[in-house]
């Protein structure tokens, strides 16, 4: 791993997927160079430059290439969809290519190009206490949490529940108090879920390790999933989050999520910046 402290400067870039913010960072031509520290301290939206997770690409010899994930406060993500839509899009942009292949922590994903937008299989959802995972053998379906909330992997843990209205819930409240319950050894994302029909569901989030965000691809998802799973919607729905709009579809192959993408800005990180690290 490179010491970004004797850098002069560290190029990154900044894209959002439906409001899902992230700093991407491109380590193809050389190792890697993030660490928890330098997660963190880009992460701060005061004293850095502030995202919902951290994309650091790099070279693979199984894939077009690899892909790992950080969050705000420094700790490391399994997944992040909407990361990967982001990066999905800026390697299409690089190579002409219209389908990718990308490995991550949750193995290899593929993307394809949907017009406007881009679409990724994130995967078999996992539905296993021991994969998810829980701490201990419980009804997935029925969390013994108040609630009654759902517990899906997509690799990141997932906690879903279905409520009347998700405009009126304690997002803040009750994520952070969930995302480190016990049941959850390795802590977990928390979702509430409205369903307005078969074919759409208004969904907010709380992501472990960040908060509230505007949008959340593997949270999607897994919302998508349990709601197929307590028989209220079809496979195929529309899901608006407060960034934005997504679909999802899930297949036999995997859970496919569609969304917009956009780059915002490139830059470089001072040298001030990198020795204060």
């Amino acid at each position: 791993m490179a010491d970004v402290r004797t850098s002069d400067s560290l190029s990154f870039m900044k894209w959002h997927g439906a409001g899902n913010d992230f700093v991407m960072i491109d380590s193809r031509r050389r190792d890697s160079v993030v660490t928890r520290d330098l997660a963190a301290a880009l992460g701060d939206r005061h004293r850095g430059v502030g995202f919902d997770q951290l994309a650091e690409i790099r070279s693979s010899d199984v894939a077009d290439i690899d892909l790992d994930f950080w969050n705000a406060d420094g700790s490391r993500a399994g997944a992040c969809g909407n990361a990967t839509r982001c990066v999905a899009r800026y390697m299409m942009g690089q190579t002409g290519k219209d389908a990718l292949t990308i490995r991550t922590e949750r193995g290899i994903l593929e993307a394809v190009s949907a017009g406007d937008e881009v679409s990724i299989n994130m995967g078999k959802p996992l539905l296993d206490w021991q994969t998810v995972p829980l701490a201990r053998d419980v009804d997935l379906q029925h969390l013994p949490l108040d609630g009654d909330p759902v517990a899906v992997g997509m690799g990141n843990p997932h906690c879903v529940f279905f409520i009347d209205d998700v405009d009126a819930v304690d997002v803040a409240g009750i994520g952070a108090r969930i995302e480190h319950d016990p049941l959850f050894p390795e802590a977990t994302n928390v979702e509430f879920a409205e369903i307005r029909s078969r074919g759409e569901i208004r969904m907010r989030v709380w992501e472990r390790g960040t908060g509230i965000t505007l949008a959340c691809g593997s949270g999607a998802c897994a919302t998508a999933v349990a709601a197929v799973q307590r028989g209220l919607t079809d496979a195929c729905v529309r899901m608006e989050v407060d960034g934005g709009w997504l679909t999802l579809d899930w297949r036999d192959d995997g859970v496919w999520m569609t969304g917009p993408t956009a780059f915002v800005f490139e830059a470089k990180l001072t040298p001030d910046f990198l020795a204060g690290l």
